[in-house]
Order: structure tokens, then sequence, then C-alpha cells
């Protein structure tokens, strides 16, 4: 008896369809998340930094001055607040980056 050969590899011709577009756009949807979350957690991460340090190291900080007042007293009063909007600003400037580029590679319907 002949044993049953097995079915052959499909060879790719003309009449095989391009992969989709929505492989493509997920793709792209899903290096979008990753970068946002990225960006996400280095920017919070920084935020923690900001508020644990200037809390944390105030008695070290005091002995370093910014034009004439301790450090510390700079951070709580002042650097920590320009620090926190500065966040929020490149947020806002990298979202903006990051989303007109998954909008290109997207397909206009």
């Amino acid at each position: 008896m002949d044993k049953p050969q097995p079915p052959a590899a499909p060879t790719p011709d003309a009449a095989t369809p391009p992969p989709s577009r929505g492989a493509a756009r997920q793709l792209s949807r899903a290096q979008h998340w990753q970068r946002t979350r990225r960006l996400t957690a280095i920017l919070l991460l920084l935020w923690l930094t900001t508020g644990f340090c200037a809390a944390f190291f105030a008695r070290e900080l005091a002995g370093l001055s910014v034009f004439g007042w301790p450090l510390s007293f700079y951070l709580a009063a002042q650097g920590a607040s320009l620090v926190y909007l500065s966040i929020l600003a490149i947020y806002a400037w990298r979202m903006r980056k990051l989303d007109r580029a998954s909008a290109a590679t997207e397909p206009h319907a």
C-alpha cells in the first residue's frame, strides 16, 4: 500500500492577497501604547522623585542656597511646582508628537 503524502507547503503566487491593513494598524497601535506607557512611567517616576526627595532630603538641601534661599525651601515653595509644570508640558508635547505619528500610519476611511 502506498502511504499518503503530506500536503505540500503552499507556494506564494500572484493570487495570494497581501497582508491586511488591520494587522499593520494593530502593530502601530501596540507601538503607540508601548511608547505612551513608557513616557508615562518615566514622568511619574520623575514626579515621585521630586516630591520624595524634596521632603526626605530637606535637612541636607538646606545647606545649599539658590538666590539666597535654602534649596529645601526653594524646592518646597517653587521648584517642585516648576518641575510639575514642566512634566505636564513634556507630556503634552510628546503625546502630540506620538499621536500624529500614529495617525499618519493609519489608513483614512
